[in-house]
C-alpha cells in the first residue's frame, strides 16, 4: 500500500467529528492521567476542576489502537468545561482494529483504574462512543459480565450489528460481481491476505461501477446493489435529490460509493478482513437468500424497478440469477463470535439516546431503524430516544450536538425523565445556547436497513 494511500485510510478510519468553534464557558484546569490495561493496552483519563461527578466512558472507533477519551479536542474541552471527567481505551493493541474482543473489557478496566483517581466515587458513568465505538456504547448499556452504566450516548453507532452490516454489504457486493462481471473471479470473503487483499478487491469492485455507471443497463443493475447495500443518496456537495427523481438518486449514490481517491467501497473491503480476522472467519452469507424478497422489504425498491424499466431489462431474471447463484456460507464460529461480542439484543439497562447524520456513507443512518425494532422486541424502547441531524458524512457532528446529547442524557439519568429533552427542537435551542457553533437537529424517520437477513441457519447458510 502506498503512503499515500496509507495515509487516507488513516484519516477515513479516525472516524471523528470535525469543526472548529468556539466555547462561550470558562476554560476549566484539568489534570491528565494514563495506564496500561491488561492486555497491554493504554488508557488517557481527564478530570476538570471543578468536577460535576459525572465521568464519560469514551469509546473510539474503528482505526488504529490509539487511546482516546473524546472524539476532538473542541468537544474534549468544551465537555472539561462542564465539569465532566474524561476517560478511554486503546483496546488490545495485538488484536484486530475490529476491537469488539477486547473493548468492552478494556474500557472498565480503564474506568476502575481511574476511579481511585476521583476526588470520590462517581455519581454517574455515562458511556459515550463513536461509529465502532457507538456499537461499543450501546453494548455498555446492555447486561455484561465488566460493569454496567447509568446512561450511553451512541453516535454514528454501527448499532444494526457486526452480522447486519457484515450481511448487507455482502449482498451488494455479490450483487456487483454477479451481475456486472459474470464469470471473473472476485474474492468476497475469507481474506487470508489481510487488509491489502480486501483493498484489491475494493479497487476492482470501484472498476466495475465507473464502467456501469456508463451504460441505463449498468447503472440499473448498480442501483439494485446499492440498493441493498443501502447507500444514501445525498452525495457532499449536492443537493438532496427529489423523491421520484431517481436518476438524481442513482447519481448520488454513485457518488457516495463511488467517487474519490479512496472511494467508500474501497473502505469497506479495506475494514472487511479486520472483522474476518476478529471473528476467526467469515462471518456473513449469501446462500439460502430469496433476493426478491429482500428488494421488495427496501425503500430503494421504486428506484430500482424505476431504472430497470428505463433499462429495458427483466427485474426478475436478474433477481432470479442472484438467488439460484447464492452459494456463500458463513463460519459458524464466526458468526457465534459476533452474536457474542458485536450484536446489541436490545435489552438496556439504563437510557440512552442516539445520535445520527441523515446522511451517512459508512454506517447507514437505517441502523436505527433496526436498533429501534430490536430495542422495542426487547421491551426496553422507554429507555431509548433517537435524534437525527440533517447533514452528510459519517460522524459529522459539531461539538454543540454532541454536548447538546450529553446534557439531554444527563437530564434523563438525574430526574429519571426523557420529558422534552430529546426532542429535535429541545436539542436544536440547547445546542444553539452552548456557544459551540451550529446544530441541524431536525425530525427524521430512518427507512428499514435493506438486507435483514433473519437468523443465522448453520443448515443452509453455515459451514464449520
Amino acid at each position: 500500500m502506498t503512503v499515500r494511500r496509507l495515509s487516507i485510510v488513516l484519516v477515513v478510519t479516525g472516524m471523528l467529528a470535525t469543526g472548529v468553534s468556539l466555547s462561550t464557558a470558562a476554560a476549566a484546569t484539568s489534570t491528565s492521567y494514563s495506564g496500561t490495561t491488561s492486555d497491554g493496552g493504554s488508557w488517557v483519563a481527564d478530570v476538570p476542576s471543578p468536577w460535576n461527578g459525572n465521568v464519560l466512558l469514551y469509546s473510539h472507533g474503528f482505526g488504529p489502537l490509539v487511546a482516546a477519551d473524546a472524539p476532538d479536542g473542541t468537544t474534549k474541552q468544551a465537555l472539561l468545561d462542564r465539569g465532566y471527567a474524561l476517560v478511554g481505551s486503546s483496546y488490545d493493541p495485538n488484536g484486530s482494529w475490529w476491537a469488539l474482543g477486547s473493548a468492552l473489557r478494556d474500557q472498565f478496566e480503564a474506568l476502575s483504574d481511574l476511579t481511585p483517581q476521583l476526588p470520590s466515587s462517581p455519581d454517574n458513568v455515562l458511556a459515550f462512543g463513536t461509529s465502532m465505538g457507538g456499537l461499543i456504547s450501546a453494548l455498555e448499556d446492555e447486561s455484561n459480565p465488566y460493569g454496567r452504566v447509568d446512561g450511553s450516548f451512541t453516535t454514528c453507532g454501527i448499532v444494526g450489528g457486526g452480522i447486519q452490516l457484515n450481511n448487507y454489504q455482502l449482498d451488494g457486493e455479490y450483487t456487483m460481481s454477479k451481475l456486472l462481471a459474470p464469470g471473473v473471479p472476485i474474492k468476497l470473503v475469507r481474506f487470508t491476505g489481510g487488509p491489502p487483499e480486501g483493498l484489491a478487491t475494493g479497487e476492482q469492485l470501484d472498476t466495475l461501477a465507473h464502467q456501469a455507471q456508463t451504460t441505463p443497463q449498468g447503472r440499473a443493475r448498480l442501483a439494485l446493489a446499492m440498493a441493498f447495500m443501502n447507500v444514501a443518496s445525498w452525495a457532499p456537495g449536492q443537493p438532496m435529490p427529489a423523491p421520484h427523481d431517481y436518476d438524481a438518486q442513482e447519481q448520488g449514490q454513485y457518488d457516495v460509493q463511488f467517487s474519490g481517491g479512496f472511494t467508500t467501497m474501497d473502505f469497506v473491503e479495506f475494514g472487511r478482513p479486520y472483522i474476518e480476522q476478529a471473528a476467526g472467519g467469515n462471518g456473513s452469507w449469501t446462500a439460502g437468500e430469496d433476493f426478491e424478497r429482500l428488494l421488495d422489504q427496501s425503500s430503494y425498491a421504486p428506484e430500482v424497478r424505476a431504472l430497470y424499466r428505463e433499462a429495458g431489462l427483466n427485474l426478475r431474471d436478474d433477481l432470479s440469477t442472484l438467488t439460484q447463484g447464492a452459494d456463500i456460507k458463513a463460519d459458524r464460529g464466526a458468526i457465534q463470535w459476533l452474536d457474542q461480542t458485536s450484536v446489541p439484543h436490545g435489552h438496556l439497562l439504563a437510557p440512552e439516546l442516539d445520535m445520527h447524520t441523515i446522511s451517512d456513507q459508512l454506517v447507514p443512518v437505517q441502523h436505527e431503524n433496526k436498533y429501534a425494532q430490536t430495542v422495542r422486541q426487547a421491551d426496553s424502547h422507554r429507555l431509548l430516544r433517537q435524534a437525527f441531524i440533517e447533514r452528510q458524512q459519517h460522524c459529522n457532528f459539531t461539538p454543540a450536538e454532541l454536548v447538546a446529547g450529553v446534557l439531554a442524557l444527563q437530564h434523563r439519568v438525574d430526574t429519571g425523565r426523557w420529558d422534552n429533552v430529546a426532542r429535535p427542537k429541545a436539542l436544536e435551542a440547547s445546542a444553539q445556547s452552548l456557544g459551540l457553533g451550529d446544530a441541524a437537529f431536525i425530525h427524521f424517520k430512518p427507512d428499514p436497513l435493506s438486507g435483514d437477513n433473519g437468523p443465522f441457519d448453520p443448515i443452509t447458510q453455515g459451514v464449520g
